[in-house]
């Protein structure tokens, strides 16, 4: 028994370690277990036929409240190994042992260790259930700021994309102003919002589930109206080539994959340029036709267009998709509005009639 209490013990701190302390992408068994037996609650309580609205506000809780079931985990898991400790070298019974544990883990100290090695045991325990709370204090503020800054840009993303962000609202808007040949600090901003969300979000999964401040706003619908601007600017728009669109663009689907391959998600790694997507060809030009009738200056070979920016396309595509169905992301085209009837959320398949008047800076 006192084996099985401290394999138990060592197997939460594990989990803690990994959670927490170590700065890579680190598949926790107790970590997936609690947020997959909440999501199965939330799942229940927001219902699939109730209004996004709805959903929206329920599922915001998600990811505090699994951060929250995670230490109340390790807590309990701690407290119940070394309640077996404690009765395999007292054999006062479990009841005994449970308040010892306790009085321990908490550092109440109202049930005093009475031998040698229950002492031992409680000197223990009292560490580890003080360095879980250090733990968590450490953790918190590193969460939030990761959180911050990938916040900063998709708030930024409204002001240039609109809400929901779509590309060619982005790139209407750079032309009006003028900024659309001057786009080089952008990408490279762009560029490195996806390194760092690549990092922040696999190595603090939970992260995925924070949504942002604002209901219409969320990491994922960002992430693909910055890609597929990138891909209509490199395939489509006929300005000075300039390698950092694409870039950016390899930047966002390693970042999409990593997180991906996180949660099991399956993609085909090396996709061909001819493979299906699930942006219709119709789709594709009526994009086309808004933004040549924006003004904005379009390659004259509208067939080719649509076969490169379909190629660039196909290396995000599933991962955007899928990660947009499992953060239950809000509606926006190209992203969300086709990854779950879930959603409720009719489609944007008019773009001329909804885009049209939105492209004035």
């Amino acid at each position: 028994m006192f084996l099985a209490g401290l394999a138990l013990v060592a197997w939460t701190l594990l989990s803690a370690i990994r959670t927490v302390v170590l700065p890579r992408s680190a598949q926790s068994l107790l970590g997936r277990g609690v947020f997959r037996s909440l999501a199965t609650v939330f799942r229940f309580i927001a219902g699939d036929r109730a209004s996004f609205s709805w959903r929206d506000r329920v599922w915001a809780l998600f990811g505090p409240i699994g951060l929250l079931g995670m230490a109340a985990a390790w807590v309990v898991l701690v407290l119940f190994g070394f309640m077996a400790m404690f009765w395999a070298v007292q054999h006062d019974g479990w009841s005994q042992a449970f308040f010892l544990s306790g009085s321990s883990l908490l550092t109440l100290g109202f049930a005093p260790a009475a031998t040698f090695w229950e002492r031992v045991l409680a000197f223990g325990e009292a560490t580890i259930g003080l360095g879980l709370v250090a733990l968590l204090i450490a953790f918190l503020p590193a969460l939030y700021s990761s959180f911050q800054r990938r916040e900063v840009k998709v708030g930024e993303l409204e002001v240039r994309a609109g809400t929901p962000p779509s590309a060619p609202v982005f790139i209407s808007r750079l032309y009006a102003i003028g900024r659309l040949e001057q786009m080089e600090s952008t990408w490279l901003e762009w560029e490195t919002w996806f390194i760092e969300l690549q990092e922040s979000h696999t190595s603090y999964p939970a992260l995925n589930f924070f949504r942002s401040p604002t209901p219409d706003h969320h990491w994922i619908t960002a992430a693909g109206a910055v890609l597929d601007s990138a891909a209509l600017v490199v395939s489509s728009v006929d300005i000075p080539h300039n390698p950092e669109p694409q870039l950016c663009i390899r930047a966002g689907f390693i970042a999409l994959r990593r997180i991906a391959d996180f949660f099991g998600i399956e993609y085909d790694r090396d996709p061909q340029q001819t493979d299906p997507i699930s942006i219709a060809r119709q789709e594709f030009d009526e994009v086309y036709e808004v933004l040549r009738a924006a003004g904005v200056p379009m390659k004259p070979d509208q067939d080719q267009a649509w076969v490169d920016w379909a190629g660039w396309r196909v290396n995000y595509d599933t991962v955007l998709l899928q990660l947009a169905e499992l953060t239950m992301a809000p509606y926006a085209p190209w992203s969300s509005d086709r990854s779950s009837p879930s959603h409720r959320q009719p489609r944007l398949r008019s773009w001329g009639k909804r885009l049209v008047g939105k492209v004035a800076p």
